[in-house]
């Protein structure tokens, strides 16, 4: 292609060309969920976000591998290594065993991904099942002097690295800020410093969750498992590293230490961050309790919403916003979103019903030309998508009998939208495929009425006429008149 993919690299603060380290094949890791309680809108934006590139590098022939994990242990309420596993935690409330609280949501969270059109990861490797490849990672950072054990845990010795890298490098932060503003906390006399961080953890005794390892019977550290998994599954060098801004300090930043630390050498080419979902300005999230579960948009049971959201309004309206935007969320802007979701999805409906003429009326602009470079800018989904518009507009005005175009520009403007609303973008129609006699019969019923309303217009029987479009727009149905007769929809 012409165009070439940029990226904005968190590493560099800059955009960059994306170049794979081994063309075509491309190494993509993005942090996946703690498997605990049931998604919400926070979790589908990194999701969508990822989905978005996946589709895109894979469009423009690449070879994929993404992997996607699933965090099924050692990751504890609170960063600093205090608290409980919140898996355990879960577990322990409602009495049962971590890998049934684990397998519960997983399939909850598998189940939404899909109504999201979110395609399944190359692998979803868990936590708990490469605990073998965490321990065998922490021996190398031992190995290489940037660890030390303390009571049956395994502490990465930050202060040390530093001197001979630089921790911080990712997110800005430096050893002397977190010298001075990390207050020591309850239970951690064990480390060195208080923002060291836990490769391995002791399991206390009421800890369900436990391994043996050479340090103690135990859990490995929140941070580890990616740094484990990525090099397994990608190599010690891959091509993107993808999650939600909230990881970028400590999560990514600890990555990125444990990589240079074990390997002598930075795993990662490429990190890539979405910004957040707010609500009333202020991050949503589970610790914060101020979260609304995909579940709950998808049938309006929730005391914020309205009304309920389909899946794909949910999609739609993540990638109106540029995926380093923060989205705040709101009924009004999700009621947009459907509102402009359905004009694309019409538009592409009526697309379909032209036929074409032997002469273009109206010129049509280069809108996949465009749209290539939208995407490519750093995934500017909402450029593509006013491209997208601009291209609804021309189809309109076909549609009303305003204008004309010929086949070729008719091709033009159905392969533009395959391509980047539903193969790109990953929108699909969500109206039923079920096209059984009883819903035929309806739509014939409708038609028969409509058809009984034409006569009665023809005869400027004006009373019959209204008196059959007020009823049915009562009910939900939008009538519309055209050159041929008339048009219909029943709206939700």
């Amino acid at each position: 292609m012409e165009n070439k993919l940029t990226i904005y690299n968190t590493l560099s603060r800059k955009k960059e060309i994306f170049k794979p380290i081994n063309p075509p094949y491309v190494g993509m890791y993005v942090c996946g969920p703690t498997v605990y309680g049931d998604a919400h809108l926070g979790h589908a934006r990194p999701a969508i976000t990822f989905d978005l590139l996946f589709r895109y590098l894979q469009h423009t022939g690449y070879k994929v591998r993404y992997v996607r994990n699933i965090t099924d242990v050692g990751h504890l309420e609170n960063d600093a290594d205090e608290g409980e596993d919140k898996v355990a935690k879960k577990a322990r409330l409602e009495k049962l065993e971590p890998m049934e609280v684990v397998q519960y949501y997983l399939n909850r969270y598998h189940k939404a991904m899909e109504a999201l059109n979110v395609l399944p990861p190359s692998i979803e490797p868990h936590a708990s099942g490469h605990i073998i490849e965490q321990i065998e990672y922490i021996k190398k950072i031992l190995d290489a002097g940037y660890a030390y054990e303390s009571n049956g845990s395994v502490y990465f010795d930050v202060e040390k690295y530093n001197k001979d890298y630089h921790y911080g490098k990712l997110s800005g932060r430096n050893i002397d800020e977190l010298l001075n503003t990390t207050r020591e906390l309850d239970g951690q006399q064990e480390k060195r410093n208080s923002f060291d961080f836990a490769l391995w953890k002791k399991a206390s005794p009421e800890h369900i969750m436990r391994w043996p390892s050479p340090w103690s019977d135990g859990f490995p550290g929140w941070h580890l498992e990616c740094s484990a998994m990525g090099t397994k599954y990608l190599g010690e060098e891959f091509d993107i590293h993808g999650g939600g801004m909230d990881l970028l300090f400590p999560h990514h930043e600890c990555e990125i230490a444990q990589s240079v630390a074990a390997q002598g050498k930075e795993t990662v080419h490429y990190w890539m961050h979405n910004n957040m979902i707010t609500i009333n300005g202020q991050k949503m999230g589970k610790s914060l309790g101020n979260f609304i579960t995909l579940e709950q948009f998808f049938t309006g049971n929730h005391p914020l919403l309205s009304q309920a959201y389909s899946p794909m309004t949910i999609r739609f309206f993540i990638l109106q916003a540029h995926y380093r935007s923060t989205v705040d969320f709101s009924n009004e802007a999700l009621q947009a979103s459907e509102k402009a979701l359905q004009r694309l999805l019409d538009g592409w409906e009526n697309l379909n019903k032209i036929i074409p003429a032997e002469n273009s009326s109206i010129e049509v602009p280069n809108l996949k030309s465009r749209c290539y470079e939208a995407i490519n800018d750093d995934l500017s989904s909402p450029i593509v998508i006013s491209h997208l518009f601009e291209g609804v507009r021309i189809i309109n005005t076909v549609s009303t009998g305003n204008a004309t175009l010929n086949s070729k520009d008719l091709n033009k403007l159905k392969d533009t939208f395959k391509i980047f609303m539903f193969d790109i973008l990953g929108i699909k129609s969500e109206k039923s495929n079920i096209d059984s006699s009883s819903t035929e019969a309806y739509k014939q019923a409708i038609n028969v009425l409509l058809d009984v309303r034409k006569d009665a217009k023809a005869k400027k029987d004006w009373a019959t006429s209204d008196f059959i479009r007020n009823k049915l727009t009562e009910i939900g149905f939008e009538i519309k008149d055209t050159k041929d007769g008339f048009e219909w929809k029943l709206n939700k």
